[in-house]
């Protein structure tokens, strides 16, 4: 710490001086010792400034305090220099605080623009949202959506600070009036659906009942045409509440299932075209049943590949035959895969675990459309082929590729 002991004096009567630029001024009187004590003990009062000055800075500067209350304090120390009872380099202790009262103005000055611009952008935000909740109020169709974000934004809202309090209030009555008349054009929408649904209910009802009417006639022709037409007018008709669309979807499809199965088999037994499916059948079976499995596998794969694929085009045969045929035909492709796989492990270290699943894969399928060719249910064997020649596709690059 400096000697601020030769700042001032102390004179035969105890009188105590500071020196300043204007001249010398009493601080006080000692009558308690030495001269010398006396100086010492108006000097620390000096430093006990000095170390307020010192902390106010530091504050200022690190940003850890107000700079509007910074500058009060160091304004308060300043005009009390003119009369302090201290003992030290007043003059120079004036420049400071000077200097600092200029950097805390210019601080206070910044932190009053950043307070002005947070307000602003918090006022910003509050009308952006209400503006878009006015929007949602106004526009929206999505009621679970439209909802769901009002509920966001009076949330958000509640996180905004620093508007005034009259800028708020009127923003908030905005805001409120949007959220009510939402809720009232939400109410009278779902108002009207339910009314809608009740139309709808009583228009499936009447469809239901023409199905179920429909479901034992032998006009296979003609009723399939009407059973068409009323699944045209379901799709066409507005759904009924969820309960009621379920259980009447569930008689209006048992309804055509009946129909459309017993046509199907009555038509499977009477359908020549299986003959011939079943000859062309026999005759790829043959072929593939005479392939050079051993002595040329990779060609015997290729070929059969390509019986499968005519397999699949060949259609339908009789029921009771359509399970010995796939399972012969099988058979070989088991040969096949069989010998291939016996190849493969000769030039490999060690199996290959994916082809095992894929092979797996493409025999489940397999099954399936065996079980679905046995059924004579033609959306099945559809699905049951196409999902086949994917799997054997799959696995004919996997095994090209290993």
């Amino acid at each position: 710490m400096s000697d601020w002991t030769a700042f001032g004096r102390v004179d035969a009567d105890g009188t105590v001086y500071v020196k300043t630029a204007e001249g010398e001024r009493v601080v006080g009187s000692w009558q308690a010792g030495a001269p010398e004590e006396g100086l010492a003990h108006f000097a620390r009062r000096f430093a006990d400034l000095v170390t307020e000055v010192d902390l106010t800075e530091a504050r200022l500067n690190s940003g850890a305090a107000d700079a509007g209350h910074s500058l009060s304090t160091i304004r308060r120390i300043r005009a009390s220099l003119a009369e302090a009872h201290v003992v030290g380099d007043i003059d120079g202790l004036a420049t400071r605080l000077d200097r600092l009262a200029g950097v805390a103005e210019e601080k206070a000055g910044e932190a009053r623009a950043a307070r002005d611009a947070a307000r602003g952008e918090a006022l910003a935000r509050k009308t952006a949202l209400v503006e878009e909740a006015e929007k949602l109020a106004a526009e929206s169709t999505g009621w679970k959506t439209a909802g769901d974000r009002l509920k966001e934004i009076l949330d958000e809202w509640k996180t905004i600070r620093g508007v005034d309090k009259k800028a708020d209030g009127e923003l908030w009555k905005r805001f409120a009036a949007a959220r009510d008349g939402f809720t009232r054009r939400r109410g009278a929408h779902f108002a009207s659906l339910d009314a809608q649904r009740k139309q709808a209910q009583s228009v499936k009802e009447e469809l239901v009942t023409e199905a179920e009417k429909l479901k034992d006639s032998t006009d296979w022709a003609a009723t399939a045409n009407q059973l068409k037409e009323l699944m045209t007018q379901w799709k066409a008709a507005p759904r009924a509440s969820k309960e009621a669309e379920q259980r009447l979807w569930e008689r209006f499809r048992a309804a055509q299932d009946d129909f459309f199965t017993r046509r199907s088999e009555v038509f499977s037994a009477r359908d020549n075209e299986q003959r011939a499916n079943l000859e062309r059948k026999q005759a790829l079976l043959a072929e593939a049943e005479a392939l050079d499995v051993d002595g040329d596998p990779k060609g015997a794969q290729a070929k059969l590949r390509d019986i499968q694929a005519q397999w699949h085009e060949a259609g339908r045969v009789p029921r009771e035959a359509a399970a010995g045929l796939e399972r012969r035909l099988r058979a070989v492709d088991d040969k096949v895969r069989e010998v291939m796989d016996s190849a493969w492990r000769r030039t490999t270290k060690e199996d290959n675990p994916l082809l095992a699943q894929m092979r797996a894969q493409v025999a489940e399928a397999e099954e399936r459309l065996s079980r679905a060719q046995a059924a004579g249910d033609a959306r099945r064997i559809r699905e049951a082929e196409q999902a086949l020649a994917s799997k054997r596709q799959f696995l004919q690059l996997a095994e090209q590729s290993s």
